[in-house]
């Protein structure tokens, strides 16, 4: 499993804007399908909400990507 470390620059990112800018879709409106589609996790459960926000501490898993959120 690849592991990913993305640190937040404000208090939360949304889900579909992590999803892009950790390299796992190439835009917003390919994130919110990933989401939709069932594919993504957070804290090990699963996530249906295309902009949910995400802040420190959280795990976010996509397939083999794991991407662990820091402040």
């Amino acid at each position: 499993m690849q592991e990913q470390v993305f640190t937040l620059s404000q208090e939360y990112i949304e889900l579909n804007r992590l999803l892009k800018l950790c390299g796992l879709c190439d835009s917003g409106g390919s994130g919110k399908a990933l989401v939709a589609s069932g594919a993504v996790t957070v804290d090990g459960a699963l996530e249906l909400r295309k902009t949910c926000k995400i802040r420190a501490g959280q795990v976010v898993r996509c397939g083999d990507v794991r991407i662990r959120v820091v402040a």
